[in-house]
């Protein structure tokens, strides 16, 4: 009788040790950490984070666990709360195409907290992030989610139990018990919240951190788990349907592992803006053109993007999950980043008036999950007649179309500065590099201390 795939899965996270993995996937693994941490300092600096990071200190007690870009120490699964909530407020947190979603904000605030916590190696942590990015990126591939469902936050819980389970040094029947507990623990959200800007929704990787850590703690305490989480959660409830043989397929393979194919993002916003907001740069930079010379811009992308449409979103959250007013941005100012989706830039009365000339349309072959066939279309019909049109599979950023390291690095030192100052980016650029070689995880996570 074959293995079960839970089985193969724990025995993976159980049993994979550092000298197991390839330089390649050590290497996207370093680069990972530290874009995850640019977007989490960067996030860290909005007033609701601010808040909230000091209402985690209240609650919580002391504990060794940092908050990033605060002063506080707390308890792991309080800082993974907050970390993980202010990592995804700008929509700037790497994800995974093959597997959808985005598995570092679910796994690298809580495997960083409970390293620190623990006293863990740099060596230790790194692993536990790898081989949790891959739970949680193989469980999404095997899952067709509802329509209405938004996955942020479900698949993630089972990844930071696998990576918590992997720091406290469980075997594998432990760490089954763990991910199995962590799916019936998993957050279930919609993407209203998304679409109306509510940024409740920010805190659905910050949940399934906490709920992940919980899971792990709680096996110890003697509560049992059903025997098939994953395929009960997504055979029922959230899920239209689940294949277990696809979780397990080339699993530890050399080229294999899924933090080797993700993509870092340069738009500030949702993935499915991307490749049309790529394919409107390629278009500008070709044949420039104005918001004044366009008659209307027509974008084809997957079914899905059609509840993003709203060309007049009311706020900076809901206009990241806007391809309407995203592709009029980026006519108007130039910009996708950060700064696109102020609140200022959001009020913005000529990208307002061009967003409404934007349509969003479908097709039905297009899926994120394929590399084979465009993600996205773009066609600018201006004024004078003319029509000019660009399609996109692969957006800037992704492993098959990847960005320069310069590029990343940018990135990172534009999202962090405000909060570190350019010697201690540097510094931490510096530190994430050679995080395989720290005796402790903390000479990374020192990088954020406030008064440094």
């Amino acid at each position: 009788m074959a293995q079960d795939y839970l089985d193969q899965l724990a025995e993976f996270v159980a049993d994979t040790r550092f000298e197991d993995l390839p330089p390649d996937t050590i290497a996207a693994a370093r680069d990972v950490v530290l874009d995850t941490l640019g977007a989490i300092t960067a996030g860290s600096r909005l007033d609701e984070n601010a808040n909230f990071a000091r209402l985690a200190a209240e609650m919580s007690g002391p504990g060794k666990s940092g908050i990033v870009g605060h002063p506080y120490r707390v308890q792991p699964v309080w800082a993974t709360f907050v970390n993980a909530t202010a990592g995804v407020a700008l929509e700037m947190d790497e994800g995974n195409r093959v597997g959808g979603g985005h598995p570092s904000i679910h796994v690298t605030p809580g495997a960083l907290a409970v390293g620190e916590d623990l006293g863990s190696s740099g060596r230790d942590v790194l692993t536990a992030i790898i081989l949790g990015y891959e739970v949680i990126s193989r469980v999404g591939t095997a899952t067709q989610v509802k329509a209405e469902v938004h996955s942020h936050g479900t698949w993630g819980t089972i990844g930071t139990a696998a990576a918590t389970a992997r720091l406290m040094g469980f075997d594998a029947g432990e760490t089954k018990t763990a991910m199995n507990l962590a799916m019936s623990m998993s957050p279930a959200n919609t993407w209203t919240p998304c679409l109306e800007g509510a940024t409740v929704r920010n805190l659905y990787p910050g949940r399934s951190g906490f709920q992940g850590i919980m899971a792990a703690h709680l096996s110890k305490c003697g509560y049992t788990a059903i025997a098939d989480g994953p395929a009960d959660l997504y055979r029922t409830f959230l899920g239209d349907g689940f294949d277990p043989d696809a979780v397990a397929e080339g699993l530890g393979e050399s080229g294999a592992y899924r933090i080797e194919q993700n993509y870092f993002k340069f738009h500030a916003c949702c993935l499915y803006n991307h490749p049309a907001l790529d394919a409107v740069e390629n278009l500008l930079h070709e044949s420039p053109f104005t918001a004044g010379d366009v008659e209307r811009i027509v974008v084809t992308a997957p079914p899905i993007a059609q509840i993003m449409a709203d060309p007049l979103p009311d706020n900076m959250l809901a206009a990241k999950f806007s391809i309407p007013y995203a592709v009029a941005a980026a006519v108007c100012h130039g910009a996708t980043d950060v700064s696109a989706f102020l609140p200022d830039k959001v009020a913005n009365t000529e990208v307002r008036q061009l967003a409404q000339r934007v349509e969003v349309a479908a097709d039905a072959e297009m899926n994120l999950r394929r590399y084979d066939y465009p993600s996205a279309r773009v066609s600018v019909h201006l004024r004078d007649a003319r029509t000019l049109e660009s399609s996109v599979v692969s957006q800037r950023g992704d492993a098959t179309n990847p960005a320069s390291r310069e590029r990343l690095l940018g990135k990172f030192r534009a999202l962090a500065a405000p909060t570190l100052g350019d010697k201690d980016v540097a510094r931490a650029i510096d530190t994430a590099g050679r995080i395989d070689a720290l005796e402790n995880i903390t000479e990374l996570t020192d990088c954020w201390r406030e008064n440094k």
